[in-house]
């Protein structure tokens, strides 16, 4: 049996075998909730801005160069799942009450009201967030923090963070204002889901109709700001101290060779949705055609950004793809690592349906971009109708048959003008962009990804194994991708593993792995025999292969690096257990994948003459 436990990793030994197979980037994954608390310190939920954040930055140190983080925006207080978080503001959630506690921040948090929220932790070192505990309990402290904050105005930082946090407020207004007023209604309407308001002028006061509107509703934001001024306030507080904190760890995760990646959802949060609902296309929403896993297609509820509103005709940008810009160099900005991009899809060839309707063909979806034929979607069609195979449903990859390099061109200057642009400005480039291009691919998305060099994603639990030419199989893996054998969505590789052992399935990722891993060994039979008995074995072996492809970036859950077999998200369920899973307080207890062995095995795995090569690393890995 494989062994896949190791004693210390030795991080030299790591970078040099690392350089050898030609790997640029090793990310661990791991959501900014499932991040660990220190003993004494587990409020319920996970911070990278914590003592024991900083503690994982620096376990990553020397084995990973980034940390790919998710969505970081504020989420509702109903759903936990990061990807429906606000595109601008931060989640409270992500700060460390510890600090409030401390001389830096005034002591303006009591440590008697932190042990209370630490005592009364449901979950307390359980490993596991506790999502509607902390919404409350963050809530209240934060609030005392507030009224303390409001007093100060002497001491040695008082008065200083008072200045910065007004400095703060007059930087961030075009976003924070609309932010922080949605705050302010939620609690006139008694919620946070602003379609179930009652009344109808709150429902609509960023997007007045004509003048007599606009006089209407900015008397209402005047009165609404005048009634709520401490809760509005409040509300900047907490993105200050969030903005704050931030600040400190992505320079100190810079100080040990860490760049966080941000995450980019392809939603709009409600309190999205709400502000800038006057730039969406009324009547559409962005969802997924049917496929194997949905045969109804996935009507996700997201507001589409209106075509004729992101760029004007004469190409510059418009109101939408201002907004978006301003986005992406903030998320740029205040991640040097980059920003990984969920479903880039969603940005160049997007599937819209209709409002109350199923995201299928037979009830009005289609490609936004490339629906020529549609009696609606026709206006916004960069493919014509020649360019479409019409024996396939609009829903199918390869519809689109053929693009010119001014149509690939109009597909991707949504990507062009706002994003690599955007990155340009804040002195990164193209390799700051992760694009998660899994699943469906259309031609016109492969065609953008080509022409501007973007680095996608291959996940090689997804391969097909009866499919030869599979993209995520490993003799097939490029060099510009991020490879990984998982992420958030999918069940740790070990799971996996045990799934496909003494399956016919099984038989078949054994036999390509073979033929990939050991195109040299002379007993190819015993090892395809090994890898369908050996649950062990196959998880080492699929590790094996992220490293022995050409892919330059590699990825690795927080799950699959220290080998626990449990579930961060479950597609389709909500609820508290849902997105909850958190690495232990303890971690550095836990055993975690023996990289020296797997790196050892993908050197070998590259054939006599490379290991040959490097005979003398194999010797010192082993």
């Amino acid at each position: 049996m494989v062994c896949l436990t190791s004693q210390k990793i030795d991080t030299k030994l790591v970078a040099e075998a690392l350089k050898a197979l030609g790997k640029e980037n090793l990310a661990l994954i791991i959501h900014g909730s499932s991040f660990p608390s220190a003993n004494g310190e587990d409020t319920g939920f996970g911070t990278f801005n914590s003592k024991s954040g900083h503690s994982l930055i620096d376990y990553a140190s020397g084995i990973f160069n980034a940390i790919q983080l998710g969505p970081a925006g504020k989420t509702k207080s109903s759903d936990s799942s990061p990807y429906t978080g606000t595109i601008f503001s931060g989640n409270p959630l992500f700060i460390d009450l510890k600090q409030l506690t401390e001389k830096k921040w005034e002591n303006i948090l009591s440590q008697a009201s932190f042990e209370k929220v630490v005592n009364n932790n449901p979950n307390q070192n359980q490993g596991k967030t506790a999502y509607s505990y902390i919404m409350k309990a963050q809530n209240e402290a934060l609030k005392e923090a507030w009224n303390n904050f409001k007093d100060l105005s002497s001491g040695l930082f008082g008065s200083s963070l008072k200045k910065d946090f007004d400095k703060f407020k007059k930087e961030n207004d075009f976003w924070l204002d609309n932010d922080s007023l949605y705050e302010a209604l939620s609690i006139e309407n008694d919620n946070d889901f602003w379609y179930t308001w009652e009344n109808e002028i709150d429902k609509n006061l960023k997007n007045p109709k004509n003048d007599e509107e606009k006089k209407l509703y900015e008397a209402r934001i005047k009165e609404i700001k005048d009634k709520y001024a401490d809760e509005i306030d409040f509300y900047k507080f907490c993105q200050f101290v969030l903005e704050v904190q931030n600040e400190e760890t992505k320079k100190y995760a810079l100080s040990k060779n860490i760049r966080m990646i941000a995450d980019r959802q392809v939603a709009f949060s409600d309190r999205d949705a709400w502000a800038y609902q006057s730039l969406f296309l009324e009547g559409w929403y962005l969802g997924c055609p049917p496929d194997y896993f949905s045969k109804d297609g996935q009507a996700w509820g997201f507001p589409v950004m209106d075509p004729e509103k992101m760029f004007n005709s004469d190409g510059s940008l418009g109101e939408g793809g201002i907004l978006m810009k301003r986005l992406y160099k903030k998320m740029f900005q205040e991640n040097p690592g980059g920003v990984r991009i969920d479903h880039i899809v969603g940005l160049i060839d997007p599937w819209v349906y209709k409002v109350g309707k199923k995201p299928m063909c037979e009830e009005g979806a289609g490609r936004l971009y490339s629906s020529p034929e549609h009696s609606e979607l026709y206006k916004y069609a960069i493919a014509k109708y020649e360019d479409l195979d019409l024996t396939l449903e609009a829903d199918k990859e390869k519809r689109v048959k053929s693009l010119s390099d001014e149509q690939i061109s109009l597909y991707g200057r949504l990507v062009e003008k706002i994003v690599i642009a955007a990155a340009e400005e804040c002195g990164l480039d193209k390799n700051a962009i992760v694009c998660e291009d899994l699943g469906t691919l259309t031609n016109p998305v492969d065609a953008v990804m080509k022409k501007y060099g973007l680095q996608g994603m291959r996940l090689t639990q997804f391969v097909v194994p009866e499919k030869p030419e599979h993209p995520y199989r490993c003799k097939n893996i490029t060099e510009n991708v991020w490879n990984m054998v998982g992420t958030h969505d999918n069940n740790p590789i070990a799971m996996w593993a045990e799934s496909m052992i003494n399956t016919h399935e099984g038989y078949l990722h054994a036999k390509n792995l073979v033929e990939d891993l050991f195109a040299e060994a002379e007993n190819k039979d015993d090892i395809i025999v090994r890898l369908t008995q050996d649950k062990e074995y196959l998880t080492f072996v699929k590790l094996t292969e992220i490293f022995a492809s050409k892919a330059k970036n590699v990825q690795m859950f927080f799950t699959d690096f220290f080998q626990i077999k449990d579930v961060y998200n479950r597609p389709g369920t909500s609820g508290d257990q849902n997105w909850s899973l958190r690495l232990p307080n303890n971690f550095e207890d836990l055993t975690p994948i023996d990289l020296h062995a797997i790196l050892k095995a993908a050197i070998i795995a590259r054939g006599k003459e490379f290991a040959s090569k490097y005979a003398s690393l194999i010797e010192k890995l082993s």
